[in-house]
């Protein structure tokens, strides 16, 4: 059995949607949620799903203490799931190829540091684009400039603002991720 870690920084609708995905899945499950921010949803997210969490800060992401927890648990795959900082060089080399995230744009657009969540919704629609999506992506050391795995759009209304084009654009999350995730698990 495959075994996924799944990084977070925000509310974990993603992740749970993961772990309630891989529960009782026979190739893969989710093993371990780590984040960043003590207070962040997806910590609780995972005490319900019985899912190990592991709280860790930036210092111990850029030194080594995460990558060596992942390494200890035998983690085949780290998922990013709203994780807001930048994976070290070294991390990204010990784990090639098998990190992934989720972006809620159409990349290479509306990419880069700063560029999430609403940031990215609002300057989509300031930019009168007529649709935006979502990218599934492999991580390297720079902000969403990975191999592209993933992408699917939807329509960006006349009326729309940030609030409800996110939405849509966890709705395409939601469906998607999971499913690819899935994909990767069984190529490993």
């Amino acid at each position: 059995m495959k075994r996924i870690a799944i990084l977070a920084s925000g509310s974990g609708t993603n992740a749970q949607r993961l772990m309630e995905h891989f529960a009782g899945n026979s190739i893969a499950k989710v093993v371990l949620i780590g984040s960043d921010q003590p207070t962040a949803g997806v910590l609780q997210r995972a005490w319900d799903m019985g899912v190990p969490s592991y709280l860790f800060n930036g210092p111990q992401l850029k030194d080594g203490t995460l990558l060596r927890e992942l390494q200890q648990q035998r983690i085949d795959l780290v998922v990013l799931a709203g994780f807001m900082r930048l994976i070290p060089a070294g991390m990204v080399q010990a784990f090639p190829q098998r990190i992934v995230n989720i972006h809620p744009a159409l990349l290479p657009k509306y990419g880069g540091k700063g560029m999430y969540g609403e940031h990215v919704h609002r300057a989509v629609i300031a930019a009168g684009e007529q649709e935006s999506g979502i990218t599934i992506h492999r991580v390297n050391e720079r902000y969403d400039e990975g191999e592209h795995l993933f992408q699917t759009t939807c329509p960006v209304l006349p009326e729309d603002t940030a609030e409800t084009l996110a939405q849509r654009i966890h709705a395409l999350e939601h469906a998607h991720y999971p499913r690819i995730v899935e994909a990767l698990m069984k190529a490993l």
